[in-house]
């Protein structure tokens, strides 16, 4: 599926959980699905744990994360690997 398509599953409600990107309209939060996938679990496993997510919704969760960094500028990011502990 496209990146467009995609996007188009990530929606904004300011009745559910506080106006946070969300999952088609569900309350389950673009940044929830992000951590576990940080955590380590795996997209098979994060499907278990929500039957009616599809791996489109990830995907689509991975797309929106992209587009947001893509654009944000952030600080004190080390300039050469010598400076990372």
């Amino acid at each position: 599926m496209d990146q467009e398509k995609l996007i188009k599953r990530i929606t904004f409600d300011p009745k559910i959980l506080g106006g946070k990107p969300i999952v088609r309209g569900r309350r389950l939060a673009v940044e929830h699905i992000l951590g576990m996938l940080a955590a380590g679990d795996t997209p098979e496993q994060i499907l278990q744990g929500y039957p009616w997510l599809e791996l489109d919704d990830i995907q689509a969760c991975l797309v929106y994360a992209h587009r947001i960094v893509s654009h944000e500028r952030i600080e004190n990011i080390p300039t050469d690997s010598s400076q990372v502990a």
